[in-house]
């Protein structure tokens, strides 16, 4: 049951990258996170909704033009933290990215997000 809270909170999250206009992203992310989110991003640490929909609106306005977001994995939850992969693909075979966030839920909606975005390497062992 939780894990599959977790994946709607989720999927709306990810729904917002998606979005038909961006006067949408808001909604959709007050239905996936907590108004106090705390946001670990690329460029740092930020917290609230609006930080969030800051960097959301800036991946929609890349410079190869708006891509897709969509989750490539199942949701692994052990406990209240879950984790899934992602791909982010621009129109037209642009550039492509794709990562691993970790998040956390509280009262059914995601009150931490931690991108991790790339490959992580093997070691050299």
């Amino acid at each position: 049951m939780q894990e599959e809270t977790a994946r709607s909170a989720i999927d709306m999250f990810l729904s917002s990258f998606n979005a038909s206009h961006d006067r949408y992203v808001p909604a959709l992310l007050s239905q996936a996170l907590t108004s106090d989110v705390v946001f670990w991003g690329p460029l740092g640490r930020s917290e609230g909704i609006e930080a969030v929909e800051r960097f959301v609106l800036d991946i929609r306005r890349h410079p190869a033009g708006t891509g897709t977001m969509v989750r490539c994995s199942a949701v692994d939850m052990p406990g209240e933290w879950a984790r899934y992969r992602w791909a982010f693909t621009t129109p037209d075979g642009g550039p492509r990215l794709a990562g691993t966030d970790v998040v956390h839920l509280r009262r059914n909606l995601l009150d931490q997000v931690i991108v991790f975005a790339g490959e992580i390497k093997p070691s050299a062992s």
